[in-house]
């Protein structure tokens, strides 16, 4: 499976950003092409459904909302740059987007008998926490 399909089934299963982030701003037609700005790992053909799919998963799997990692809009503090790279955050979903699909590429690469591809995600150490648990071992 190349990389790309791979970041794409990882988004799709894993991974908010509302039906309303990428409406046509004022002036602009509606049937215009739908284009995401600023994408660094997911695919840049990724679709509006696919994509607000990622973000809804990332949502769930931290307990955050679109502002953890979007930057207010500098015109209108109300609303979010989605585009933007000014807070930390978005590189670090970034960073940990990259490092999910190489674990899922190096050793969840299997299909099983269904036809279902076991790998890991967001989900399986955030659980719902901006923090993944720590949990000491005793010896």
């Amino acid at each position: 499976m190349t990389y790309k399909k791979t970041l794409t089934l990882l988004a799709i299963i894993s991974l908010g950003i509302g039906l309303s982030a990428f409406m046509p701003k004022e002036g602009q037609p509606a049937t215009q092409e739908y284009r995401a700005k600023n994408l660094k790992v997911l695919p840049k053909d990724i679709s509006k459904e696919e994509l607000d799919d990622v973000m809804d998963g990332f949502k769930v799997a931290l307990g955050v909302k679109c502002g953890h990692c979007h930057a207010p809009r500098k015109d209108d503090a109300s609303k979010l740059d989605f585009a933007s790279d000014d807070k930390i955050e978005k590189e670090i979903a970034r960073k940990m987007m990259k490092m999910t699909a190489k674990i899922n590429k190096k050793y969840f690469h299997r299909v099983d008998e269904e036809g279902i591809m076991a790998n890991i995600s967001c989900m399986t150490c955030h659980n719902g926490k901006v923090s993944p648990e720590t949990i000491a071992i005793q010896k």
